[in-house]
Protein backbone atom coordinates (compact mmCIF):
# COMPACT_ATOMS: atom_id res chain seq x y z
CA UNK A 1 0.00 0.00 0.00
CA UNK A 2 2.53 2.67 1.17
CA UNK A 3 4.62 1.37 -2.54
CA UNK A 4 1.31 2.56 -4.57
CA UNK A 5 1.15 5.93 -2.76
CA UNK A 6 5.33 6.10 -3.79
CA UNK A 7 5.43 7.04 -0.17
CA UNK A 8 9.68 5.51 1.15
CA UNK A 9 9.82 3.32 4.03
CA UNK A 10 11.72 0.28 5.52
CA UNK A 11 10.62 -2.87 6.69
CA UNK A 12 11.67 -4.32 10.09
CA UNK A 13 11.53 -7.66 10.09
CA UNK A 14 10.81 -7.83 13.74
CA UNK A 15 11.16 -11.36 14.47
CA UNK A 16 14.98 -11.20 12.76
CA UNK A 17 15.46 -7.57 14.43
CA UNK A 18 12.92 -6.95 17.48
CA UNK A 19 12.97 -4.00 19.10
CA UNK A 20 14.90 -3.47 21.93
CA UNK A 21 13.23 -2.17 25.18
CA UNK A 22 14.24 1.44 24.83
CA UNK A 23 13.09 1.55 21.34
CA UNK A 24 9.67 -0.21 22.63
CA UNK A 25 9.76 2.87 25.08
CA UNK A 26 9.70 5.41 22.39
CA UNK A 27 7.17 3.47 20.58
CA UNK A 28 4.76 3.59 23.19
CA UNK A 29 5.34 6.90 24.27
CA UNK A 30 4.66 8.09 20.31
CA UNK A 31 1.57 5.80 20.53
CA UNK A 32 0.74 7.63 23.79
CA UNK A 33 -0.64 3.98 24.97
CA UNK A 34 1.01 1.35 27.64
CA UNK A 35 2.52 -1.85 26.58
CA UNK A 36 -0.96 -3.56 28.04
CA UNK A 37 -3.01 -1.47 25.18
CA UNK A 38 -1.23 -3.87 22.31
CA UNK A 39 -0.62 -6.70 24.08
CA UNK A 40 -1.42 -9.71 21.96
CA UNK A 41 -3.20 -11.81 24.90
CA UNK A 42 -3.90 -14.99 22.42
CA UNK A 43 -0.59 -15.07 21.76
CA UNK A 44 1.53 -18.48 22.76
CA UNK A 45 4.00 -16.46 24.78
CA UNK A 46 1.11 -14.26 26.41
CA UNK A 47 -0.20 -18.25 27.58
CA UNK A 48 3.56 -19.86 28.25
CA UNK A 49 4.75 -16.54 30.24
CA UNK A 50 1.57 -17.08 32.15
CA UNK A 51 0.79 -13.53 31.87
CA UNK A 52 -2.92 -11.60 32.81
CA UNK A 53 -2.16 -8.20 30.82
CA UNK A 54 -2.06 -6.20 34.63
CA UNK A 55 1.93 -6.84 34.65
CA UNK A 56 3.95 -3.38 35.45
CA UNK A 57 5.22 -1.67 32.55
CA UNK A 58 8.35 -2.12 32.94
CA UNK A 59 7.79 -6.15 32.45
CA UNK A 60 5.76 -6.01 30.00
CA UNK A 61 8.16 -4.40 27.69
CA UNK A 62 10.71 -6.86 29.12
CA UNK A 63 8.85 -9.65 27.47
CA UNK A 64 8.20 -8.00 24.59
CA UNK A 65 11.73 -6.95 23.57
CA UNK A 66 12.28 -11.12 24.09
CA UNK A 67 9.33 -12.34 22.49
CA UNK A 68 8.21 -9.68 19.66
CA UNK A 69 5.21 -11.78 18.70
CA UNK A 70 3.58 -10.35 21.60
CA UNK A 71 3.49 -6.97 20.36
CA UNK A 72 0.67 -6.17 17.97
CA UNK A 73 1.71 -4.66 15.00
CA UNK A 74 2.10 -3.53 12.38
CA UNK A 75 2.96 -0.07 13.88
CA UNK A 76 4.32 2.92 11.53
CA UNK A 77 6.93 5.42 12.89
CA UNK A 78 8.00 8.45 11.33
CA UNK A 79 9.78 11.58 12.68
CA UNK A 80 8.41 10.87 16.39
CA UNK A 81 4.83 9.87 15.63
CA UNK A 82 3.50 6.71 15.29
CA UNK A 83 0.21 4.46 14.72
CA UNK A 84 -0.69 1.09 14.97
CA UNK A 85 -1.78 0.19 11.79
CA UNK A 86 -5.01 -1.63 11.81
CA UNK A 87 -6.58 -1.34 9.77
CA UNK A 88 -3.46 -1.05 7.37
CA UNK A 89 -4.45 2.46 5.58
CA UNK A 90 -3.96 3.80 9.22
CA UNK A 91 0.00 3.73 8.13
CA UNK A 92 -0.76 6.71 5.87
CA UNK A 93 -1.78 9.23 8.60
CA UNK A 94 1.87 9.43 9.33
CA UNK A 95 2.58 11.05 5.79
Amino acid sequence: MLKDQAIDYVYREYRRDPLSEEELREVFAALGCSPADLLRRRDKAFRELGLSGDEPDDELLKHMAEHPTLLQRPIGVFEGRAVVGRPVERLLELF
